[in-house]
């Protein structure tokens, strides 16, 4: 008889743990979880949310397992070897491996997607030993496919997509941290509703049954009030931009080294940036002392935006230390924030209906049964906001900061290279 090892979760109360899933857990390149927070600088606005992307890890596990129970009690699992459901749990329990410290501020700040970085840590050594020792049929291949949302086993999407379990956790687990209502996702329905369904090009992918609909909208609503309140609240943002500029600039004096910092964990990478940090800005965040808004704009206020600000991280850059000049203010006291998540209310899946028939439900919803898909965009643009945070208020006002988000990057280009005013 297996051994099985219970630990006992905040979220999910029992969660029960196999021999090889301890293995697994015990391996460095997991255990280095516990020490990264899942929810990056949100402590220093709500001071709850210290839980680590270890915990989180678990109650994705623990949710996958669930949903892989309901889906074989109805049959949904027949043909699907008992090696692709051993995958799809891994894939679960291993999909943060690749996060850097205070999760994903620096991504934003231009360096590797820790999707990648966590197919690539699955070669670890240790880790792929273990893996090899107790499901030897398992190749790291196929996990780095889940990992990395490009398998095309039907179990896909319960680790990527419109309704994967990732959400479900890190929704309910964020709010409960940091105490707030906004998170909560009726997950025992939703899970009871996913099924296995058999698009028109004879493939099978994860879908919800018609009765789920509700619960799928409480997932999508939730997401949506997490990010307004919490992901995206000012405090938290201000306190991201700093970070990424120290980071940044630390980086660019080589006082840190790229490949040291995708495997640090939270208290390595700030014991390091206070000793190296040549803006002082690690030092101010460390101490709470925040930059503070001079702009705060609802995206859906600006007549026109693009995207730059969020995608092209050195451009952003050479940008904030012009309009800082601009305004009075030295290099690095301004920060431009605009975050971007275009597809954050996204739901692009199956539904199977009442009377077995198979409809797909997409942005446009359905009607009499989802509205909030059809509103997601406004939703979207009302979550995200433009923000300029300073050290201190500047000489001349930003009112012209919004006409250069309505300029494209080429042309923001075109003018730093011109050498004249952005303002003007």
């Amino acid at each position: 008889m297996t051994e099985i090892e219970i630990i006992r979760d905040p979220l999910w109360d029992n969660i029960r743990l196999d021999p090889g899933t301890l293995a697994v857990l015990d391996t460095p390149v997991v255990q280095r979880l516990r020490y990264i927070r899942q929810v990056g600088h949100a402590f220093l606005v709500y001071p709850g949310a210290t839980h680590s992307r270890f915990e989180h890890a678990l109650g994705a596990f623990h949710l996958i397992k669930k949903a892989l129970w309901n889906l074989e009690q109805r049959g949904d699992l027949e043909g699907i070897a008992q090696a692709d459901r051993d995958a799809v749990r891994l894939a679960a329990l291993l999909h943060d491996i690749g996060h850097y410290p205070f999760s994903h501020g620096l991504e934003e700040a231009g360096l590797e997607h820790h999707e990648r970085l966590g197919a690539n840590r699955l070669e670890t050594p240790e880790l792929k030993e273990t893996i090899a020792a107790f499901w030897p049929d398992l190749s790291t291949s196929v996990l780095g496919d889940l990992i990395r949302g490009r398998s095309i086993s039907p179990l896909q999407g319960l680790i990527s997509g419109s309704i994967d379990l990732d959400k479900i956790d890190y929704l309910n687990r964020d709010a409960r941290m940091c105490g707030v209502p906004y998170g909560n996702v009726d997950v025992d329905r939703l899970l009871a509703s996913l099924t296995l369904v058999e698009t028109p090009g004879g493939t099978r992918e994860l879908g919800v049954l018609e009765k789920g609909m509700s619960a799928l909208e409480s997932l999508l609503f939730a997401k949506y009030q997490m990010y307004r309140n919490v992901y995206w609240h000012h405090g938290v943002r201000s306190a991201t931009c700093m970070f990424k500029r120290a980071v940044r600039r630390t980086l660019a004096i080589g006082a840190l080294d790229p490949t040291w910092l995708s495997t640090a964990t939270d208290g390595a990478l700030v014991e390091r940036l206070l000793a190296a940090d040549p803006t002082g800005l690690a030092q101010a965040v460390n101490q709470r002392r925040l930059y503070k808004r001079a702009v705060d704009l609802p995206a859906g206020a600006l007549s026109h935006h693009e995207n730059w600000p969020a995608e092209d991280p050195d451009l952003l850059e050479q940008v904030e230390d012009r309009v800082a000049s601009e305004v009075g203010l030295p290099a690095g006291s301004l920060l431009i924030d605009f975050p971007s998540r275009g597809n954050m209310l996204g739901v692009n899946l199956p539904v199977r209906l009442r009377d077995g028939t198979v409809d797909r439900l997409t942005q446009a919803g359905r009607p009499g049964h989802l509205g909030l898909p059809g509103v997601a965009e406004i939703l979207y643009q009302s979550a995200r906001r433009l923000r300029v945070f300073v050290a201190e208020l500047p000489e001349r006002g930003l009112d012209r900061v919004t006409h250069l988000i309505a300029m494209s990057a080429e042309e923001i280009r075109d003018r730093l290279a011109a050498g004249g005013p952005l303002l003007a």
